[in-house]
């Protein structure tokens, strides 16, 4: 059982969506608690994840990394751009 520690859910869920979530959690062999927090838990780590880590195969991560390590290119205008008065003050 989930080690509960004193921070409370309160959700309201259609009937078919509690019946489904149920059913879900039964067939597991988990009670519903446990079944709705490791879904919730597990759902926000695989969106978290996509933010802050990225997997390729190896030739592509060979293609990232030889891009990381070429030097940087000036584009036509940058330097002018970016000392010119700003049009902000």
């Amino acid at each position: 059982m989930a080690d509960l520690k004193g921070t409370r859910w309160t959700l309201r869920v259609t009937e078919p969506a509690d019946q489904v979530v149920r059913a879900a959690a039964l067939t597991a062999h988990r009670n519903l608690t446990d079944f709705v927090v490791g879904a919730a838990v597990g759902e926000a780590e695989r969106v978290l994840a996509d933010r802050t880590r990225f997997v390729l195969d190896e030739p592509t991560w060979s293609a990232f990394v030889d891009l990381l390590d070429r030097p940087a290119r000036e584009p036509d205008g940058l330097r002018e751009l970016l000392t010119t008065d700003s049009v902000f003050g």
